[in-house]
Order: C-alpha cells, then structure tokens, then sequence
C-alpha cells in the first residue's frame, strides 16, 4: 500500500511538470525572440510546493495489533541524506497521531471511532536536523475517518404508551416512534432505518418509513370490555433493511379508551320495598342498582319514574357515588286510603354517544312499595284556623270550631285542649267534646289585636299520639274609645289682636279603627260658650282652628284662659270627649311676635338668648365652686373629737405624755386612794363639777317643777304632770336633759341628744305583738273603722273571715 501511494504520488508529480515544460517550449518557440520569450517564460514558469497532498483518509474502528498506517510525507528539501528532519503539531500529534521524522511516515496508534470525532486536523513542517531551522513553512493537511456501520438504531424512549379509542376504524394512528442511527448518512446506507412490526399482529401496523402505528382491525374487533390493553414491540433496522443490518427494538404499551357503546342494565327486574305510611317527605324507600360495563362518565346514570299509581307520591335520585337510585316519599301516605303503590322506573346514561343511541339504550324495571299501618295522631281538617271575634264579645261567646279525626281504622274519639304556654293569660278555653273556642275573659283590641293560640287534639285511648294546630283570632273593632287631643296643646294670643283671628289648629286621635275612616267634629263645650273670649271653627279635615271673639285682652287682668273643645267622632255609637285649649295673654311686637307673658310663661316661648344663658350657667358654677371651697375649709378647721360617743370606747387609747416624778414625788398621785378606795371614790364624786357653761334657758322644764342647777346630787324625778300635750313625753325628756345636765362625763350643754320614746295613754294602745297574749280566741277589730279613713283599710284586713283568703 505504501509502494502504491509513492507510485502515483510521483506519477502525478511527473506528468504535472512535463506539461509545464511543454507549454514553455511551445511559448517559446512560438514567440521567436529572445526577450519576449524571457518574459514569458517568467509568466507561464511554476512555482514549487514542498508538500504533495492536503488529506489522508483512515478507516475507524482498525483491530490490528500494529500501528494503523495513514500515509507518507515527503518534501522536495528532502534529498534522502538524512540532513532533515518531520515535524508534526495539531489535534492528537503524539498521542493519536505518530510521525517518524526520518522518513515522514504517519501512523495511528489507536483505534478510533468517528462517532466520536471525524476528522482531525494536523500540522507539519521540515527542519534541518543540524541547525534545527525551518526549511519550509508549516502546512495543515487533514485526517478523515471512514465510517463502518457499527451503531445499531436507538428509540428516543424505551418504552411508549399510547391510547386509541375502542371500535377506531382501521389505519387510526395511535402513535408515532422515532429511532436514530449514529453512523454517517451520507456514506452508504449505514443510517438507514426501516420500521417493522415484531409483536402486536394483527391488532397493529406500522409505517416502514415513518414509525407510525396504525389500527390493523375493524371497529367490532377493537373493544375495550373484551380487551383494554396491548403490549407492541416496534423494530428498526438499518442498511435499509438489508441483511446484515443492525437492529434496535422498543416497547409501545396501547390502551383502548371507552366511548359510550354499552347501556346501563337493571340488576333485576321487580324490586320490592316497604314504606311506613307515617314516612315524612325525603325518607328513603329503597334503592335501585344498575349495572354498566362503560367506565367513568360514561358509565354515569338518572333514573325516573315514567308511570304508575305512584308517580305523584315517591321521588327518585341517583346517588353520584354508588351509582344508584334512590326512591324517597314525597307525599304523606295513608294506608287507609291506599295501601300500595306500583311505579315503572328507567334508566339511562347521563352522555349519550350519537353513533350508540338507539331505543335498546334504556332499561326498565318495576317496583312495587307496599305501605304499612301505623298508629297516627288525630288530624286536622285545616293546617291552620282564622276566627274573629268582636272586642266587646261577653265571657263564654264561642269564637269558633276545630275539627280533627283519628286518621287510623280504628277512629279513636279525640279531646281537645289549649296549649296554655300560647295563652299565658287564659283569655280562651275550647270544649274538650266538640272543639268550640269561647271566651274566658274580656277582650280589648286596643291593648292587642291579634291572639295567636295553638289547640291540641289527643286521643282517648292513646294520650301519646297527639297533634297541634295553630289558631289565628282576630278581634274586630268597636267604638269604645272617645277622640282626644293628638297632643297637650298651649298656645297664646296677643293683648292687641282682632276679633276671628286663629291663634290655633287642633286635631285629635282615636284608638278605634273604623272602617271608613276616622271622622271628627269639633265644637266648643256648652260651658264655655257663654261670655267666650274664643270660638272654635270646624275645618271639616278632622282639625279645628281657634279664633279669638275680642280685639284685646289684659294680660293684667285675666293672664290665661281655658278654653273647653268638644271633639266627636263619627262612629256608632257615637263617642265624644272635652278636651282643654289653654291660652295664655302676652304682650307682642307690631308683627304679633310674642315679647312678654306671665311668670308661667309657655315652654315653647321665646327665651333668654344665648349669651345670657352663658352668664347665667358660669355664674352658677362660680358660687357652686365658692361653696364647695368654704365646705372644705370650714371641715379642715373643725377638730376631731377625742371620743365621739361614749359608747363606742372600746378601741381608743388616750395617751397624755406625762412622765412620772418617781418615789419622791408625792404630789403627783395620792398612794392613799389605793389603801382607801372607798373613801376616795367618794371623795372624787363629790368633787367632780361640770366645767361648761350651764345654759339659762330650759323652756322644757315645769315652771313649778325646774330643779335647781347645782343639786344634781339631791336629784328628785320629777313628778309626771298629767296635760292635754302629751305629758309623759315631757316628763320622759326633761328627766333625760336632768341625768345629762349633772353627769360630769356627759358632751356640753350644748350638745344634741336624741330619744326614742313611743309615748304611753295612747288609745290605740301598741300595735305590737310582743304583749299581746296569744289566745286562740276570735278578736274583734272593727272599732278601728272610728278612728276615721286612714284605719279604714287596716279594719277591712283585720276585719276579713280567713275564708276570704282560701
């Protein structure tokens, strides 16, 4: 191979340079002269190079023991004396790549892969080998690798998983697969990848070219009830799919998604159940279940009713999670009436499919519900009773009727009551027989209109089954109440007026509520229509003005009037009240704006101004501030006494500093009151004194009876002096200022002392039941009436049978 390549390196070489030195003889030759034939012989002459090729070409993947030759290279400065020398520089130089640098040879030390890398680019040069010069420049060559087909085809995933829709017809596409070769497509056909079908016949094809899988089979053969899942195997080859070729493989998982092509089906066809005919709206009868081989939504279902005795009594629902429907009362049932019913019930899918619905997509089926018997509490004929009464209706006036019945075959008797708790006042009672509502008391439809009670029907031979109704009466309107004055009206008229002018408009109120509407009339009462100062004019819209009759009045002389209004209404029986207009004379400005009245001046008059109410509200709180200091001070002044009364000694210590002036002291304190207590202690009574003032007046002593001030010690009671004003009382206080007046230790003589004392000759005598004899005996307590009418009352409890209280 090596003698080759220099062979037809120097064959082309030769032959280049032959034409060359042809075409210069035939210029020159042609030319003729000598100058001309210099010049173009320096125009057409060929400039050397010193390198012969630009690229190698080596085969990847070498399994050879030895270094894989690539080539030679070679330069004209070479004259095969040893004097140069090959150097070689780029990708992989001395690794890779070797250059003996005696004779230019280039070899591979390893193999290598194109995949990875697939071509290298390399750099060479001569040098002298004595003097290490370049002798010619550097030059780049290249080294390609050929390719061989030794990468099999790979899948972007190993496994796929894809979905097509049960009953697809055939050539559906389901997926897509792609696989890549790593050898070089554009050398031979080692890329070349074609698609075939290992696994899934005859469920599945694939395109050879694209990869795309495709439904083999028709509509009917695809169904997902009978199979949901297929495991394909895809193969892609290379070389076109030519012997010899490599091959890789993948995994594609298939999935058949449901469409709605199966109804839902009843599991039986006649269901039986019970239902209580007590069974309130809502409870549930039974339930229905209904198979459906479709999946998800479009296995979801609704039931209905589509005929029977029993449509109008039971309802039907589907429960989302089970699937199932649900019959449920929705009326009251009465077994007595009915005892049982029969309904046709169907099912179908909520989401139909257009290319599945026909009429074998719906399922029927029967149900039969039988009621049963229970003991039921009486019934009402009416859920709820209005009844009206007149207000002025006597006590035991029926105000109506209930009726109920035991509803059960036994038509048990029923008694009727009122539920007190809706008629706390017991204004009403019904006969417990016949269910008749009457009064028991008196009714006012002023104080209230409506009356809201609730009846209970209760079977005699099952107190326990009972049932309530609601009883609405309503009291109907008579004219029992007089019209009045819509409010308390004052007003006041001018000293200088004129005769007819209104000073007033009045209108008035009435608790009744006629049906027509309220009339009134207005008039002045009979009283004061002789010498009137006022008259009253009718306005005919239920008001009234008042006119003045004067053209002045004195505020001096006559400062208010009373003026006496008849109002009337106009209902039967007719009612009327008076009601009074009070009229107060003032002094007016020319406008008729009121200036000055009487001390009893009218509220609604015009009062102080503001900055007078200001002056007048500061000076209040000035002397409420003034009064308040001199409170203070004045009990900052005052000192505590040491005791505050004599009885309450218990807890205070008097404490007088006084040192004691020892044994020698004699002066100090008497050691002989110690030996001789008895004749000390009357030594120190008889010298005690007062030491206050003793006061000049006593107006509550006698005059014969004064004691005398300083004979305290020869103290007589005085004796009780019998007067018409309460004596004993006077005695008992002038013998209590005498104890006080000579007791040394008692407060001064100008201390208050306060007494209780009932008083004694009362002829009620005491009232008190601490001496009174008990006695069983009957008392006779009517001469309490003679003391007059405040006692009259206390006769009249005294005076009551204990029988009057039972």
């Amino acid at each position: 191979m090596r003698t080759t390549l220099q062979a037809v390196v120097w064959l082309c070489l030769g032959l280049c340079v032959e034409a060359l030195s042809l075409s210069g003889r035939r210029v020159e030759s042609g030319r003729g002269e000598g100058s001309e034939a210099e010049r173009g012989e320096k125009l057409l002459r060929r400039v050397r190079r010193g390198w012969m090729w630009n690229q190698f070409f080596l085969q990847e993947e070498y399994t050879g023991s030895d270094y894989q030759y690539i080539g030679k290279l070679q330069s004209d400065q070479d004259h095969g004396n040893g004097q140069v020398k090959y150097v070689l520089s780029g990708e992989g130089a001395g690794t890779i790549f070797v250059l003996d640098e005696n004779n230019g040879d280039l070899h591979a030390t390893r193999r290598l892969d194109r995949e990875e890398k697939s071509f290298y680019i390399l750099k060479a040069t001569v040098t002298n080998k004595q003097t290490g010069i370049k002798l010619e420049p550097e030059t780049e060559f290249t080294v390609k690798l050929h390719d061989i087909n030794d990468n099999e085809p790979q899948f972007d995933k190993e496994v796929y998983t894809g979905s097509v829709p049960e009953g697809s017809d055939i050539g559906t596409s389901v997926i897509q697969v792609t696989a890549t070769d790593a050898d070089d497509s554009m050398y031979g056909s080692s890329a070349k990848l074609v698609y075939s079908i290992s696994q899934g016949h005859p469920y599945f094809s694939v395109d050879p070219n694209t990869g795309v899988i495709r439904t083999a089979l028709g509509p009917r053969d695809m169904d997902r009830e009978q199979r949901e899942h297929y495991q394909v195997v895809i193969e892609a080859k290379d070389m076109a799919g030519q012997r010899g070729g490599l091959t890789g493989s993948t995994m594609v998982n298939i999935s058949l998604t449901d469409v709605n092509d199966n109804p839902p089906q009843f599991t039986q066809r006649i269901y039986q159940f019970r239902a209580f005919e007590s069974s309130k709206s809502g409870t549930p009868v039974g339930r229905l279940k209904a198979t459906d081989r479709d999946i998800g939504k479009n296995a979801e279902m609704y039931f209905t009713i589509v005929s029977g005795d029993g449509m109008d009594m039971f309802d039907i629902s589907t429960d989302k999670d089970t699937q199932e429907g649900i019959i449920t009362v929705s009326k009251p049932l009465d077994f007595e009436k009915k005892p049982s019913y029969t309904v046709e019930i169907q099912v179908q899918n909520t989401q139909l499919d257009p290319r599945f619905s026909s009429a074998g997509s719906k399922d029927m089926a029967t149900v039969r519900i039988a009621v049963e018997d229970v003991d039921e509490p009486p019934l009402f004929d009416k859920a709820s009773y209005l009844m009206e009464v007149k207000e002025d209706a006597a006590v035991g006036v029926a105000v109506g009727s209930v009726s109920a019945m035991d509803p059960d075959g036994a038509r048990s008797m029923v008694k009727y009551s009122i539920d007190r708790r809706t008629d706390m006042d017991r204004l009403f009672n019904i006969h417990p027989g016949n269910g008749s509502v009457f009064l028991l008391r008196g009714l006012d439809r002023e104080a209230s209109a409506w009356h809201n009670i609730s009846v209970i029907a209760t079977e005699f031979n099952n107190p326990r089954q009972s049932s309530h109704v609601p009883i609405f009466i309503r009291l109907l309107d008579i004219n029992d109440n007089a019209p009045t004055f819509a409010t308390v009206y004052e007003t006041y008229v001018c000293e200088r007026t004129k005769a007819g002018q209104r000073i007033q408009n009045v209108s008035a109120v009435d608790a009744d509520e006629p049906s027509s509407g309220h009339k009134f009339f207005f008039s002045l009462a009979p009283e004061g229509t002789q010498r009137s100062n006022f008259t009253v004019r009718d306005n005919g819209d239920n008001t009234a003005g008042i006119l003045t009759r004067r053209a002045s009045y004195s505020r001096l002389h006559q400062s208010v009037y009373l003026v006496p209004v008849v109002i009337t209404d106009g209902d039967y029986p007719m009612q009327s009240s008076t009601g009074t207009l009070t009229v107060r004379v003032c002094t007016c400005d020319r406008e008729g704006n009121m200036e000055v009245c009487n001390a009893e001046a009218l509220s609604s008059a015009p009062g102080l101004s503001t900055g007078a109410l200001i002056a007048i509200l500061l000076c209040a709180i000035i002397l409420l501030m003034i009064v308040v200091l001199f409170t203070a001070l004045k009990r900052q002044r005052k000192q505590e006494p040491l005791i505050i009364s004599k009885e309450d000694v218990r807890d205070n210590v008097v404490s007088y500093n006084d040192e004691g002036g020892g044994e020698e002291d004699t002066q100090a304190f008497d050691i002989g009151a110690l030996r001789h207590p008895d004749t000390a202690a009357a030594l120190e009574e008889s010298a005690k004194q007062r030491r206050d003032i003793i006061p000049s007046d006593t107006l509550l002593y006698p005059p014969h009876r004064r004691p005398a001030p300083t004979a305290c010690s020869l103290m007589i009671p005085p004796v009780s002096v019998a007067t018409r004003d309460n004596g004993d009382v006077r005695e008992f206080i002038n013998q209590r200022v005498l104890e006080n007046d000579c007791n040394p230790t008692a407060p001064p003589y100008d201390s208050l002392a306060t007494y209780a004392y009932e008083g004694a000759g009362s002829v009620a005598e005491s009232l008190s039941s601490l001496g009174t004899v008990s006695s069983e005996a009957e008392q006779d307590y009517h001469y309490l009436s003679e003391w007059g009418p405040r006692f009259r009352k206390l006769a009249d409890l005294y005076g009551a049978e204990d029988s009057d209280f039972s």
